[in-house]
């Protein structure tokens, strides 16, 4: 395994990965079925990833015909990751088992151990024999939608599929391993310019932020939208302000603290909003919202932009949806792809009904807009937000970090990949895009 794997990161060619055999396990980070109830009775913030993550070998499963094994060169920690690490709201072993009685290629998943990860950049190892776009030794990332095609539910748009789902989280053998199997249309081309744990962050967060903001499927926001964008300096938040700039629209962001507002100036955001200033309590107590709070944050929002905004990029969920209503303009949209501080929301419908505004349901992306997302990243149009760097033997620290939002942007991990700033093989790009904003993450501490 670690001839294959080294001959991978030093750019073998095809033939050369070819001749090497597979081995028969991969180092993984993974949850244990007999441990998915060791959390029972615990607040959400006692949970501990460090607990319940393990890295080990597991076996390799056998390929499907549209399937690849790649080298994970980097991934990334998402909160899907949290969420499976913690077993809340519920185990994912629910979802493998599903998986599993759909078919025989399906059981694979059905295990009692859950490899996890949503994101990966790498190389392709090997193909199934269905596989036609892609070959040996191509370098790739990784987008998480895992669907069945012949399911007609799954054509025109692939997010409504009735078996939609997203791979490492709701399927196993995910991108926190050395080794992983992806279908083939999850693959997409490296970006050239940026090291495997810049383009390891992007695929999740990057094509959900675009599908909200960008697709006609959401947002579909037009040139002078001003958008409100919550948590702006965190992952998605900081993919959805750089596309309200490309997009000719106006972003005012709201994080939590000075190091942020100076994060956002270097991305190019001009209105800024640090809501631990202005001190907002949307909430009286668990049961009441203040509506003068709501009233303050408009004025607020209208002191920098002059007008209210047309969309608002909601993920927060219960703790700002009732404010997200308010604020947004006369015949607006919310959009919202999360409920990270609570699922059961609440608002004033008055204010949606009578003002003709749109609560819009968005998640993740299918494969043409996670491509435009990836192209974007190709380009240089759109920087990768890492923070962050840990490796995949300290991966439960890294979940632990993302739980108790102890970081901004995404935080990198190595899997295959020997070390840091390794991958780039058009540096006349990146030189052209500037070091200073493909690392302004990391530079201003994040």
């Amino acid at each position: 395994m670690t001839s294959l794997l080294e001959a991978a990161a030093a750019g073998a060619s095809a033939e050369d990965l070819l001749a090497i055999p597979m081995p028969e396990s991969t180092r993984a980070a993974f949850v244990l079925r007999s441990e998915q109830d060791m959390f029972a009775g615990m607040e959400s913030n006692d949970k501990d990833p460090r607990a319940s993550l393990h890295v080990g070998e597991v076996a390799i499963p056998e390929l499907a015909p549209d399937e690849c094994y790649i080298a994970v060169m980097a991934s990334s920690i998402n909160f899907n990751t949290v969420w499976t690490s913690i077993f809340e709201p519920l185990s994912t072993f629910g979802f493998l088992d599903r998986l599993g009685k759909e078919s025989i290629w399906g059981k694979r998943h059905a295990l009692d151990y859950h490899v996890v990860g949503s994101d990966a950049s790498g190389i392709v190892l090997r193909t199934g024999s269905a596989v036609r776009n892609w070959k040996v030794g191509d370098q790739v990332t990784v987008h998480c939608n895992y669907v069945d095609d012949q399911d007609p539910s799954a054509h025109n748009d692939s997010m409504l599929a009735a078996n939609q789902r997203i791979w490492g989280f709701e399927t196993n053998f995910g991108g926190l391993a050395d080794i992983s199997v992806v279908k083939a249309n999850q693959l997409m081309p490296k970006p050239t310019h940026l090291t495997w744990e810049e383009a390891a962050v992007n695929a999740l967060c990057n094509s959900t932020a675009y599908r909200m903001v960008v697709s006609p499927n959401a947002g579909h926001m037009t040139q002078g939208d001003k958008v409100l964008v919550w948590g702006a300096s965190g992952g998605i938040g900081s993919f959805a302000v750089q596309y309200v700039l490309n997009g000719g629209g106006t972003p005012v962001a709201v994080v939590s603290s000075p190091e942020k507002v100076a994060l956002m100036k270097g991305l190019g955001v001009e209105h800024v909003i640090d809501r631990r200033e202005k001190g907002y309590k949307f909430w009286k107590d668990e049961h009441t919202q203040d509506e003068s709070e709501w009233r303050r944050l408009g004025k607020d929002i209208r002191g920098l932009v002059g007008d209210d905004v047309d969309m608002v990029f909601e993920h927060p969920g219960r703790s700002t949806m009732g404010a997200s209503v308010f604020v947004t303009k006369r015949a607006g949209k919310i959009v919202t792809c999360a409920a990270t501080s609570g699922y059961m929301i609440e608002y004033d419908n008055r204010h949606l009904w009578m003002k003709l505004k749109s609560i819009i349901g968005s998640h993740f992306a299918n494969y043409r807009e996670a491509w435009a997302a990836n192209q974007l990243i190709c380009e240089g149009k759109i920087v990768p937000p890492l923070s962050a760097v840990e490796t995949l033997d300290t991966v439960g620290e890294a979940a632990y970090q993302v739980h108790h939002n102890l970081h901004e942007g995404k935080i990198g991990v190595l899997c295959a990949a020997p070390s840091e700033g390794l991958g780039i093989t058009n540096p006349e790009l990146r030189a052209q895009v500037g070091e200073d904003r493909l690392t302004v993450f990391r530079r201003h501490g994040a």
